[in-house]
């Protein structure tokens, strides 16, 4: 049976019109004389959906009982016995209640497909298996139903409903999405205007790289190997040198020549690992390479110019950016072309381009010569040469005949040949004038003469000479690259121990100071900081403390043994005591230093933070105190003042009236200062971290009459959106009635005559949120964080405003409890308070799911 195709529908976020898409779909195909049919559509509500549904046959659903709810589900059985040609299938993600023949709805349309069924779903970019923890990172609320990337990748077609985000906040402020209760819970939480942006970039880079992939496999499998210039590649070459970062800002400006260009920095490593970069320069450019938008990678090859080349190809590169070579002018005549010009040769239809860089090499240097066999291989070569060669000579003179000369050559020849293994170019030369004297005075004729006669005896001679050269060279490269593999090895090996050390340990200064003792066999090591130590490892031998004034006393314990001192930085020395370290050690010692250096620089940072944060929050607390409390303290003391004053000098004089005026005054004066008294000590408290708060688990619904009925509020002057299934939260109920009172009081304030304050709750995440609304003329954006200050009014000057602690009373109050309060702008004007409580027990919350 013909297999059906899938086409998805994807959108960054609930409400961009992807549903609505599908059935517009389905109404256009059915116009074109296809057979469509509604397996399932989840209009949620909304009228636009609801009628693009008219017109189109719908399949029943199928009715599930589950724990006493009933729910319908896409009756899967009935649309296969339909058989149409074409079925709209919604929400690709959806899990089915349990007794279905599938768990997950992505299943069911696997069995429409094979059916031979077309199918055209929706699924939003918060669903896609790979891409989960990343929206919970943005949006803060985990998903719970996904769908795997293959499911998606194999679709036959995938198209993007793409919407503005600050068009779906006015379509979702619109009603066009939620029921109106959602809305500003909605606004504020999942459609916040960030994270539609952020999920709207997710979703076009998803389908960017889907499509990237496509044309991959279309490639792979109609075997085309020419570039396709649909948009620039760039491909850098890294060798690790000092160059790559030049290279890199070039290959970044070639890129950015095309819109969409991309930028792919490519580092060779050799199969035996011998070719040893700098580490720390390939870090850098690493992370150069992610500032650019650009993206690393390493592939393993000993022919570096054709990987380079495989690489560039197997990414559709249209540009390749390798520098000129660092090899000097006779090295380059020695050894031919280098990686450049193989580079040309082979990259075909890729442009190449070779940019000149300050390391670039220029000068007729000859080449050092280094040995790199060991002291004992050498003597052990000499021996070979000496004692082999007279053995070898009374073997040959015993059996030596007229036509012998030939095996008796070959023979002198592989003892020069195996010398050469042994003991390298010393020895292998020794040997070969050694075997090319005894070959003419025991076997040459005239005998038991050194008489050169014939012109080829000195040929004979010489070759001996320069195979005895060429095996030693090939000897001593393959010493060298073994000494670098073992030492390479175990470098990596003992970075990699300290790194686990560090990362496991409490302490990561004192497990580096172990560790360094460890590494190179020393007695002791110290790391002081201005003369105190403050880590150690080992026993320090008498007198071979460190000094603060960089001396290094000599040590008494063991034979050749000294103290080395290592500066860590400017205040900070490293003290080794022990052996000498060679300079081949003296590589690695840096790492390690420079880990310390880190080390130390995070713990001073941690200790200054530590001790100044605290000193800084009371700073600002005694300034705004200061600064209020001269101003706002005395506007009620003398209000009571002054009418106290005048029953005291006028009182006889005064009706009845003006005394219960001035009564009145002075109650309400000194009610007021009582109450800025209490609120001063509640934010001493608060930021002195003394705030005691006892946390239960509470409803809300427990606490909002209370409130309400200590503001003499009746159900007609606040509008209560609380609903039923909300859960409990953990709070003070005490402190959080007055962080509710402080909050009313502001919002019935600044709401106009005829507007009524709303108090609504939500469950989002692990979290409910309590939110005032009010729709008075709201705060300014840049001065939504000022109110939180202590002190501070926004300009208002009554004598009925008080010190302007209520709001930052209630922010302590709120983090007291492990909250947070947050100012939101009312949708139409006003301001919103937004309180956030942690719920009693976890609830597994799917905001923005459907």
């Amino acid at each position: 049976m013909k297999q059906g195709k899938l086409r998805v529908l994807l959108g960054a976020a609930p409400g961009v019109g992807k549903t609505y898409t599908m059935l517009e779909e389905g109404r256009r195909l059915k116009a074109a004389g296809r057979d469509v049919v509604i397996a399932v559509v989840e209009t949620h509500g909304r009228a636009a959906t609801r009628a693009m549904t008219l017109g189109i046959e719908t399949v029943p659903r199928r009715v599930v009982e589950h724990r006493g709810v009933e729910l319908t589900e896409m009756d899967l059985d009935a649309v296969l016995a339909r058989s149409p040609a074409v079925a709209l299938v919604d929400e690709l993600a959806h899990t089915n209640a349990p007794g279905g023949r599938h768990e997950k709805r992505w299943r069911d349309v696997d069995t429409l497909l094979d059916a031979g069924i077309d199918v055209i779903t929706t699924v939003n970019i918060q669903h896609i298996e790979s891409l989960n923890d990343v929206v919970q990172q943005i949006t803060g609320a985990p998903q719970r139903e996904t769908v795997p990337d293959a499911v998606l990748r194999s679709a036959d077609q995938i198209e993007v409903v793409d919407l503005a985000p600050q068009a779906l906040r006015d379509r979702l402020s619109e009603g066009l999405v939620y029921p109106a209760a959602r809305i500003d819970a909605a606004l504020s939480n999942y459609f916040r205007l960030g994270n539609l942006t952020a999920l709207r970039e997710l979703a076009l880079l998803w389908l960017a790289d889907e499509v990237d992939s496509a044309l991959q496999r279309y490639r792979a499998e109609h075997g085309i190997g020419a570039k396709w210039e649909a948009r620039e590649r760039v491909v850098v070459a890294l060798t690790g040198g000092r160059e790559g970062e030049t290279l890199l800002r070039r290959g970044a400006r070639i890129a950015a020549r095309s819109a969409g260009g991309a930028l792919m920095a490519v580092h060779v490593v050799s199969q035996d690992g011998l070719r040893g970069p700098d580490p720390g320069a390939l870090a850098e450019q690493r992370a150069l390479v992610e500032t650019l938008g650009g993206s690393y990678h390493q592939i393993v090859g000993d022919d570096i110019p054709r990987a380079l080349v495989e690489f560039a190809r197997s990414a559709n590169a249209t540009q390749l950016v390798i520098g000129v070579s660092r090899r000097s002018r006779l090295a380059a005549l020695l050894t031919g072309p280098g990686i450049g010009a193989t580079v040309i040769r082979e990259s075909g239809d890729i442009d190449v381009h070779i940019v000149n860089h300050a390391a670039a090499g220029g000068r007729l240097a000859l080449p050092k010569a280094r040995g790199s066999l060991t002291l004992r291989r050498r003597i052990l070569g000499f021996a070979l040469a000496l004692a082999g060669g007279p053995l070898l000579t009374w073997l040959l003179a015993s059996f030596r005949s007229d036509d012998s000369i030939t095996s008796d050559v070959l023979s002198y020849q592989l003892l020069t040949v195996v010398v050469a293994l042994v003991g390298g170019i010393w020895p292998a030369l020794f040997a070969a004038v050694l075997s090319g004297l005894t070959l003419d005075y025991f076997f040459v004729d005239p005998l038991y003469t050194i008489t050169v006669s014939e012109p080829l005896h000195l040929l004979a001679l010489g070759l001996y000479v320069v195979i005895a050269v060429l095996v030693s060279i090939v000897v001593d490269q393959a010493a060298r690259r073994t000494r670098a593999a073992r030492r390479s090895a175990a470098e990596s090996e003992l970075v990699a121990s300290i790194a686990g050390e560090v990362l496991r340990g409490d302490d990561p200064i004192d497990a580096l100071v172990s560790r360094t003792r460890e590494a190179f066999s020393l007695d002791a090591v110290q790391l002081t900081v201005d003369g105190r130590v403050v880590a150690s490892a080992g026993e320090v031998p008498a007198g071979g403390e460190a000094s603060a004034d960089g001396e290094a006393p000599a040590d008494r314990g063991r034979e050749g043994a000294r103290s080395d001192l290592v500066p860590v930085d400017d205040d900070s020395v490293l003290a080794l005591h022990g052996p000498p370290l060679p300079s081949s050690d003296r590589r690695l010692l840096g790492v390690i230093v420079s880990q310390l250096a880190t080390a130390l620089e995070q713990a001073d940072l941690e200790e200054r933070a530590s001790e100044v944060a605290p000193l800084a929050a009371a700073d600002r607390v005694r300034s705004a105190l200061l600064a209020a409390v001269g101003h706002d303290l005395r506007r009620p003391l003398a209000a009571a003042s002054a009418a106290v004053s005048g029953l005291r000098l006028q009182g006889a004089s005064l009706s009845q009236e003006d005394r219960d005026e001035l009564l009145d005054t002075a109650e309400t004066g000194l009610a007021s200062l009582a109450s800025l008294l209490t609120d001063l000590l509640d934010v001493s408290r608060v930021q002195a971290g003394a705030l005691a708060v006892r946390a239960e688990d509470i409803d809300v619904e427990d606490v909002v009459p209370g409130v309400l009925d200590e503001l003499d509020l009746g159900p007609e002057g606040v509008d209560l959106d609380l609903p039923a299934s909300l859960p409990a939260v953990r709070a003070d109920p005490v402190l959080l009635g007055r962080v509710l009172v402080n909050l009313l009081l502001n919002a019935l304030r600044y709401s106009p005559s005829g507007q009524r304050v709303v108090i609504a709750a939500s469950a989002f995440g692990d979290t409910v949120q309590l939110r005032v609304v009010d729709r008075g003329p709201g705060i300014d954006p840049d001065r939504r964080e000022d109110v939180f200050l202590p002190f501070q009014r926004l300009g208002d000057t009554d004598n009925l405003t008080g010190l302007g602690l209520g709001l930052a009373l209630s922010k302590g109050f709120v983090e007291g409890m492990d909250g947070t309060l947050e100012v939101e702008e009312t949708p139409g004007g006003g301001t919103t308070m937004v309180v956030t409580l942690p719920v009693a027990e976890h609830a597994e919350m799917n905001e923005g799911q459907r």
